[in-house]
């Protein structure tokens, strides 16, 4: 106990957490002491870290096999669970696997297993198919967003990877919703639910913008003017709207990025990636960034459409009003719509526009470098290429994500051309790096 106590104080100084908050220690000691776990907390609020600190701590060092699964709902939430448990520098390997990756890719870092693998249920399901790993090694199986996974249509696949993993002895779900039944195949028989939906509850401002015209884009870009330099998310229910909408503002010179199902993988990735680190300060999405990604402090949520149903008006509003920050959620609404009765009874104010030039252009822009962690390189050596070779003040270098094989750098929008300049086919390390724009 004393030994998980000083590897957890150690994880957490690692992280910048001084403390758990109230819901994670109440996670973290259930996890430890129960075999079945239902942790019901809103998007936001921590449950990654709730369920990974106590899981880390049962893993066995040296065992041959793979000791948890986690199955994520999105490519995208799975990364992010993997950026995580990298983060924690536990010492423990751990692997992400999802569709739309070079399966030979996953081939060549399942030659060694990992004691955690992460991935979405099609994946996993597809490497149990192919004996990528032995499910009787497992001993823990987290189910993250389980309802997503269900909504989404992986049911038939979880339940295949359920039953065939023969001596879990942990069972973990996590949602953020109440509106879920717990599928069959998960096997529960008495679960210990957790539940703080309820808990420190944000507050959630409702504002109605009333556009004039039936085409509601130029509303928009009003709105977008009056709201200002501040990071939010316009959600649009269908990606042919996306497409539209982000033509009429690039027309308008209002930078953006766009998230959506038919989007590559790639192209999604690195949408959220110049989200984070400041590249633009808007997005525009579909209901697929609701819930489970990891993006910054969102000051405001726009529906462009209206959501089919209550459910998914929850979770996009969850993407503002987080933690214990407030948040404020707009519904641009045309003149022949009429407010479903659950949006009518929160009783929204009004938002009156006020004349405002467009939002200033970025004051960041993104370089992928092509060198990433197999290559031995960190991000002390990524700084340390763009403050030396490239000559940058520290306020001129944003921030830095590493992946395995590249990484992404944020720099003052002014030195992106004399970056590419000076450090492309510089050396880090011992391998010769490109650097572009993207």
């Amino acid at each position: 106990m004393a030994e998980n106590l000083k590897n957890r104080e150690e994880i957490l100084q690692k992280l910048g957490i001084e403390k758990l908050n109230s819901m994670q220690e109440a996670a973290l000691e259930a996890i430890s002491s129960q075999t079945e776990i239902i942790l019901l907390s809103p998007t936001g609020t921590g449950k990654t870290l709730a369920f990974l600190l106590p899981l880390i701590e049962q893993l066995v060092p040296g065992f041959p096999g793979v000791q948890a699964l986690i199955l994520a709902p999105s490519r995208e939430l799975a990364i992010q669970i993997g950026q995580v448990v990298r983060s924690m520098g536990s010492g423990f390997k751990a692997n992400v696997v999802y569709g739309g990756r070079p399966m030979a890719k996953d081939k060549i870092e399942l030659n060694q297993l990992p004691a955690l693998l992460i991935g979405t249920p099609g994946r996993i399901a597809d490497h149990l198919r192919r004996n990528s790993f032995q499910p009787a090694t497992v001993r823990t199986l987290v189910l993250d967003e389980f309802d997503k996974s269900l909504e989404i249509g992986f049911e038939g696949e979880m339940g295949e990877i359920c039953l065939a993993l023969p001596h879990v002895r942990k069972k973990i779900l996590t949602s953020a919703t109440h509106e879920v039944q717990i599928p069959a195949f998960a096997g529960l028989k008495s679960p210990q639910t957790l539940d703080f939906l309820a808990d420190s509850k944000p507050q959630l401002t409702l504002k109605i913008i009333a556009s004039p015209e039936k085409d509601k884009l130029r509303t928009l870009v009003k709105a977008l003017c009056h709201l200002g330099n501040q990071p939010g998310i316009v959600f649009c229910n269908f990606k042919e709207s996306i497409d539209r909408v982000s033509e009429y503002l690039d027309q308008q010179g209002i930078a953006h990025g766009c998230f959506y199902g038919g989007m590559e993988q790639k192209d999604r990735e690195r949408s959220l990636v110049k989200f984070r680190n400041g590249t633009h300060q808007l997005i525009l999405a579909t209901d697929l960034a609701a819930r489970g990604l990891d993006v910054p402090e969102i000051k405001f949520i726009l529906h462009y459409h209206l959501p089919l149903r209550e459910a998914e008006f929850t979770h996009r509003n969850g993407r503002t009003a987080r933690m214990h920050s407030d948040g404020t959620a707009f519904i641009l609404l045309g003149p022949d719509e009429v407010l479903p009765d659950f949006i009518q009874s929160q009783q929204p104010e009004t938002e009156q526009l006020s004349p405002a030039p467009p939002p200033a252009k970025p004051a960041w822009k993104t370089l992928l470098i092509s060198g990433g962690r197999k290559d031995k390189i960190s991000k002390g050596d990524i700084a340390g290429l763009f403050l030396k070779q490239g000559k940058l003040a520290p306020d001129q270098l944003g921030m830095i994500e590493l992946h395995l094989d590249f990484a992404f750098v944020a720099v003052s929008a002014s030195k992106i051309r004399e970056m590419i300049r000076l450090l492309d086919q510089q050396k880090l390390k011992t391998k010769k790096i490109r650097i572009r724009e993207i």
